[in-house]
């Protein structure tokens, strides 16, 4: 019996199924071979044998009818294209955070041990917190619509995470000590290292006394927890509207280490990104007293530091969702 049964179980379908049933219970199967047998068995054994045929025959009976209303069930649900909970699970791997991700991640951790705490605000911007609120003058070209998002509003589509240090300021009184991960958009060709779509990580910090050197100090601590201990850190003068003094800095390149690759095109650093002291005249517009408090803002591209990290030199390969680029990163 145990046999039997274990065939209707393996049974593939209803063309299976009915070569069992025949085998068995058929004609010439193996039910008949047994009855026409009995007649060989002494009287007094025969009464036992015949009960035990027929609790197979019933078993076996039952089944078969219980095999083919699954099997039907199997065909009906293929039709609608319902999920048959019934089926067999299908192994598919595990999946692994995105590289991009990883870097948002590891990078709020990072400065969550230097105290900031993390802010959001719209992708959809007003043109007052994009530009205006952050001393960007009326004829900049970031400006033109070669350059940013405009929508028929009169809005626009962030071209940085600056407006959250805007709004941050705008709702409550220093200290203010946040970062800003968020998405960013600009009117870029995309090629290996631009994108119209990209992340961005702002970093604010104002207090009564803030310093040029606390950002240097905070922007090494990130470096060194992000790309490694020997990682070195350049500040070079730069000018950006809402900054005064700004600067722009670079990491020593971690591959070679300082000593010239193609990653680094043989410089030995590698450009991340801008920062600077906050400006006295956005402490103005938001409110603060620019007598009484210092801040710094810094801030930094997220697949630029991925891209340097991992080794990646082609910026649209975060985006093309190629699983075989991913499963690296698992």
């Amino acid at each position: 019996m145990d046999r039997a049964l274990q065939e209707v179980r393996l049974a593939a379908g209803p063309a299976e199924l009915e070569t069992v049933r025949v085998k068995y219970l058929g004609r010439k199967g193996v039910l008949r071979d047994i009855m026409d047998k009995l007649k060989t068995v002494p009287a007094a054994e025969r009464p036992e044998l015949g009960r035990l045929a027929n609790d197979f025959k019933m078993a076996l009976t039952a089944a078969l009818e219980e095999r083919r209303a699954a099997c039907a069930t199997v065909r009906a649900t293929a039709r609608t294209g319902q999920f048959d909970v019934t089926l067999p699970g299908m192994w598919r791997g595990l999946g692994a955070r995105h590289p991009v991700s990883m870097i948002i991640e590891e990078t709020i951790r990072i400065f969550g041990r230097l105290g900031f705490t993390v802010a959001d605000g719209p992708d959809i911007e007003t043109e007052y917190h994009n530009f205006d609120a952050l001393n960007t003058p009326a004829d900049h070209p970031s400006r033109d619509i070669q350059d940013t998002f405009w929508l028929d509003s009169g809005r626009l589509l962030r071209t940085q995470t600056s407006p959250v240090q805007i709004r941050v300021m705008e709702s409550q009184p220093p200290p203010v000590r946040i970062i800003a991960p968020g998405r960013c958009y600009r009117r870029d060709t995309t090629d290996a290292t631009h994108s119209a779509n990209f992340h961005q990580v702002e970093g604010l910090y104002v207090e009564r006394r803030v310093s040029l050197a606390d950002l240097k100090g905070d922007l090494t601590f990130f470096a060194r927890e992000m790309m490694g201990p020997d990682v070195k850190v350049r500040f070079r003068p730069h000018y950006f509207p809402f900054t005064e003094p700004s600067v722009e800095y670079d990491f020593s390149c971690h591959l070679c280490r300082g000593r010239g690759c193609r990653v680094c095109k043989q410089s030995g650093w590698i450009e991340i990104s801008g920062a600077g002291m906050v400006n006295p005249k956005v402490f103005q517009t938001v409110g603060y007293d620019a007598e009484a408090c210092t801040g710094y803002a810094f801030g930094m591209g997220v697949e630029r530091i991925a891209m340097i990290k991992y080794g990646v030199e082609d910026i649209r390969l975060f985006y093309d969702n190629d699983v075989r680029f991913l499963e690296q990163f698992a």
